[in-house]
């Protein structure tokens, strides 16, 4: 913590500045990394789709596969986070090494097992009854993206510990540079130049496996010989496992991953159930996801970084700064919500336009882009209390509210509007996109409440003392 936030004198407008410059710089760097990791998948279909119709849609469903895979293993790997920023703040820096070594261990085991479900994913392509001449390709393409899962989850725990500390310009340089080296690694290996064979959309899997275990290494460089992380001590030395240090990780981490896993699956399931009602359909609603997904980028990357001011702020022993740190995150969010919500309501028509010529897809989008400006306010929530929440390592309760939140009332409700005539006539998209407003200020409400009660919880514990 800085002393600035640790100054009770300062005025409230002032706090506010500091702790928002503070928030910002930690943010800054994260929403930098989080758009090249984006971008890469956008360059991935790009070059692809170069090549062949058939090389982009094997990339397009490899990704259906391992995006989802991906995310319950990074989210279960956020617990790092939280754990360590609490131990920074607190000024236990001797404990921070052995506990990431243990969350090393656990990364390397989630990242192989998860490896494993991607080159098992077969029978999952032809339960979707994906083309015969698709299957090929799409496991060719998910054999690389597996080739490189236990490095990008070593990468992830090793960012994460980067970031509880504070420091978030290594994620944003080692992701910049990963996306930079993607590009030329797709040309050799789509191609095949320098005596490799031409593999075609295959390769952008290959070349985004060697990306991870390049941003793995990168990572694991700067961290052991930066002067910054030299009183951790993390990469000194091999520890054997601990087992009761890692199912305490995985005790705050699984809920996490479950959580976002719930999340991402709810808007995955709502895109099948549109897939239904026709090409032209399907292509606006894909659309305006597409955007939603890019602004969502700058509401969930100040979470990360609330999630590193609360967890310090309560290693500290100051739950008051913890609590004034998450409603200057929710503040900031919102005030990015009104801009985004504003600026895609406004041009709308323009925006979608960029995607496609067609008229019919144009308008289809601009009205769901509607809807997607009016969740811009509850997403905002949503993710900057789960942030929070993650600082308190209140992970278990949060993962509870947003299944039902999610499961038990997005996507029932999206169902019965869009696809029934339960009451009155199917709205079709619509009535789906009505459904994900329903549950995602359903989890704004819930993950609010829970916030300003676990923040409660802390200050009169505090209080005690």
């Amino acid at each position: 913590m800085t002393a600035d936030t640790q100054t009770p004198s300062l005025s409230r407008p002032a706090r506010i500045r500091t702790e928002l410059r503070d928030l910002l710089m930690l943010a800054t760097p994260i929403i930098i990394a989080q758009l090249a990791t984006t971008a890469m998948g956008f360059v991935d279909a790009v070059m692809a789709g170069r090549v062949s119709a058939r090389d982009l849609a094997a990339v397009a469903l490899g990704n259906s596969i391992w995006i989802p895979v991906y995310l319950l293993m990074t989210g279960t790997l956020l617990a790092t986070t939280p754990k360590v920023a609490q131990r920074y703040g607190a000024g236990q820096h001797a404990e921070i090494g052995p506990l990431v070594r243990q969350a090393l261990w656990l990364a390397l085991s989630v990242g192989l097992i998860a490896s494993g479900l991607l080159l098992s994913a077969e029978p999952i392509l032809q339960v979707m009854k994906v083309d015969p001449q698709l299957v090929a390709p799409s496991m060719g393409y998910l054999q690389g993206i597996a080739f490189g899962f236990p490095g990008v989850a070593l990468y992830y725990v090793l960012r994460c510990y980067s970031d509880a500390l504070g420091r978030t310009r290594p994620s944003m340089v080692i992701g910049l540079s990963g996306l930079l080296l993607n590009i030329p690694l797709n040309y050799v290996l789509i191609y095949g130049h320098f005596g490799l064979p031409a593999l075609g959309g295959v390769g952008c899997g290959w070349a985004s496996g060697i990306v991870m275990w390049f941003m793995a290494l990168s990572m694991a460089a700067w961290t052991r010989w930066a002067p910054a992380y030299a009183m951790s001590r993390v990469l000194v030395r091999v520890d054997k496992p601990q087992w009761p240090v890692i199912k305490r990780l995985v005790g705050v981490g699984l809920p996490i991953g479950i959580a976002v896993f719930a999340e991402s699956s709810i808007f995955a399931v709502i895109a099948l159930l549109i897939g239904s009602l026709g090409p032209t359909v399907v292509a606006g609603h894909q659309i305006a996801l597409n955007i939603s997904s890019l602004l969502f980028m700058i509401p969930y990357s100040l979470g990360m970084a609330v999630t590193v001011r609360v967890g310090q702020a309560v290693g500290a022993g100051l739950p008051r700064q913890a609590r004034f740190a998450a409603l200057v995150g929710l503040g900031a969010a919102l005030v990015f919500a009104c801009f985004s919500a504003s600026l895609i309501l406004l041009m709308r028509e323009p925006i979608a336009s960029i995607y496609t010529p067609d008229t019919a897809v144009i308008q289809i989008a601009a009205m769901l882009i509607v809807y997607a400006a009016l969740y811009q306010f509850s997403d905002a929530i949503q993710v900057i209390a789960a942030g929070a929440l993650r600082g308190y390592q209140d992970t278990r309760v949060t993962m509870i509210l947003t299944l039902f939140a999610y499961w038990g009332i997005g996507l029932p409700v999206g169902y019965v509007l869009g696809l029934t005539d339960l009451f009155g006539p199917a709205s079709g998209p619509n009535g789906l996109w009505e459904g994900l407003i329903a549950g995602l200020t359903c989890a704004a409400l819930m993950l609010a409440i829970r916030l300003a009660r676990s923040s409660a919880k802390h200050i009169r514990r505090a209080e005690k003392r």
